[in-house]
């Protein structure tokens, strides 16, 4: 379970240069804030900040940003930068629904989806982030032919998220059930927190990478 309420969060947050603050006023000019044309990755709902950390550190010639709806959890990722520090990575608090008013057409190269929230009710399904109402709004800000790369261990969410691609104009480019036992796309994964937690229990991973 994430932590939601951690004392003093909100104002740690609010002064960290990691963070960017209004970045609706960003839009269309993140090659300027990180003063370079490098192509731009985002993750969405990143949790703690691993994955996306660890893919900062491995790829310098790519900027990221990560996006998490939760100051308690978005301040384990500023701990972890401000042990160790990267240039190419900064961080938004906001709920993902308003995402495409932060990015502009054709300014994102690619997506990131790792274990989101699977919303299990179907009344709610519009909000898990690979509904076809998620989908569509990428498709305002994500480069043709960029890609979205989703991974779970909830295998009805990875079920419904296959279903809705089709729906929102996105293609299939490579699916595993079992993304550790797939040579191929095993090659390079960088886990999350709570794939290292599920693989060591035994749950498969599946995963995706779809374009637009």
């Amino acid at each position: 379970m994430r932590l939601r309420n951690v004392p003093g969060a909100r104002e740690v947050i609010a002064k960290s240069p990691m963070v960017v603050h209004e970045p609706e006023k960003i839009k269309g000019n993140w090659n300027k804030i990180f003063k370079n044309d490098h192509p731009l990755q985002i993750e969405i709902g990143m949790g703690k900040g691993k994955f996306l950390y660890e893919m900062a550190k491995k790829n310098p010639d790519i900027n990221y940003v990560g996006i998490e709806k939760y100051s308690s959890v978005l301040l384990r990722a500023l701990q972890r930068m401000e042990e160790d520090p990267v240039p190419n990575l900064l961080f938004i608090r906001m709920d993902a629904e308003n995402i495409e008013q932060v990015f502009a057409r054709e300014e994102v190269d690619r997506i990131y989806l790792n274990f989101s929230d699977p919303w299990p009710k179907d009344r709610h399904a519009k909000r898990r982030l690979t509904s076809r109402e998620f989908l569509k709004r990428y498709d305002q800000f994500l480069k043709k032919g960029g890609k979205v790369e989703f991974k779970t261990d909830n295998r009805g969410l990875f079920e419904f998220s296959l279903e809705e691609l089709p729906y929102a104009g996105y293609e299939a480019l490579k699916i595993t059930y079992d993304l550790h036992h797939d040579g191929e796309m095993a090659l390079g994964n960088i886990m999350t927190e709570y794939e290292e937690r599920f693989s060591s229990i035994g749950n498969p991973i599946c995963k995706y990478i779809v374009k637009r």
